[in-house]
């Protein structure tokens, strides 16, 4: 039973970070510089919360069989707070301090017709640490000598880079106009 927990665990952790890479690829096309218009936006939004929901799902499958197989010990407390494992205690500390900004991410995301427009975009933008956090904590604890897990995570490291390089080389249509109206004066 311990065996098949850790290959559950396994498969879910490569999962998530599969899908993180998609949502986060998703969050870049839909951020506000070259975003989608029209019916591609709410095609393309709709992909993103979804995917962010199996995510969330894969998820948390990948930490309950990480606490429940006893091959390594990692505790409840450990899944929590970040940096109290026994076992490897920066590398799964980088997994939780993710999750953790995922649950605040979350939780902003469901409220955010509560929320000033601000915080929600400066909470999500945290998203920008959690994701190279869950790639290094896949990296670093993902099983060396299974190639296939190993290529895995490096191709979400490199597709992840890209979106996120694209989106922040890409500049708004109406740069001109924001930088005229920044050098106005207002009274």
């Amino acid at each position: 039973m311990n065996e098949l927990l850790w290959f559950v665990s396994r498969a879910t952790g490569v999962v998530s970070i599969v899908l993180l890479t998609a949502v986060v690829v998703l969050g870049a096309v839909t951020a506000g510089r070259r975003s989608p218009h029209g019916e591609s936006a709410t095609v393309v939004m709709a992909m993103h919360r979804w995917l962010s929901l199996g995510m969330t799902v894969f998820l948390g499958a990948h930490i309950a069989t990480a606490i429940a197989e006893t091959y390594v010990s990692i505790d409840l407390v450990s899944a929590v707070l970040p940096f109290t494992s026994g076992y490897e205690a920066l590398w799964v500390g980088l997994g939780t301090l993710a999750v953790d900004i995922l649950v605040a991410v979350v939780v902003t995301s469901v409220l955010r017709h509560r929320l000033a427009e601000r915080t929600w975009r400066r909470v999500h933008l945290l998203s920008h640490a959690l994701w190279p956090m869950a790639v290094v904590h896949g990296l670093a604890l993902g099983t060396s000598d299974q190639l296939l897990l190993v290529a895995t995570t490096v191709a979400c490291a490199l597709v992840g880079l890209g979106a996120l390089g694209w989106r922040w080389s890409t500049t708004h249509a109406d740069r001109a106009r924001r930088a005229a109206v920044l050098t106005q004066e207002w009274s």
